[in-house]
């Protein structure tokens, strides 16, 4: 089943961002190279693709996972956790209905 995994990023969340920024997308390319990942991205802070130095103010997640604790155990590695890029994160079960 796919699981929606949201994070919201701490104020000024950029330098933490990059730092961690490797580590985090190795873990995303795994999920790819397994075939488990739907859709992933951060959210811009301002409504731009590229904001600057404005940064983002959060990321989603959306990938498939044998069980609810599964995703959720993943997000809690998630190296931006680790790093204090992220506030919170939010791990909900999602259904894929289009496209």
């Amino acid at each position: 089943m796919y699981y929606l995994i949201y994070s919201e990023d701490v104020p000024n969340s950029l330098p933490l961002r990059k730092q961690a920024r490797p580590a985090h997308i190795a873990r995303l390319e795994q999920l790819k190279a397994e075939g488990r990942l739907l859709v992933a991205g951060p959210c811009p802070a301002i409504d731009s693709e590229e904001p600057g130095d404005a940064g983002f103010t959060g990321s989603m997640v959306v990938a498939e996972f044998a069980t609810l604790e599964d995703a959720q155990n993943w997000a809690d590695a998630d190296p931006y956790l680790a790093a204090g890029v992220y506030a919170s994160s939010v791990v909900k079960p999602y259904k894929k209905v289009l496209p």
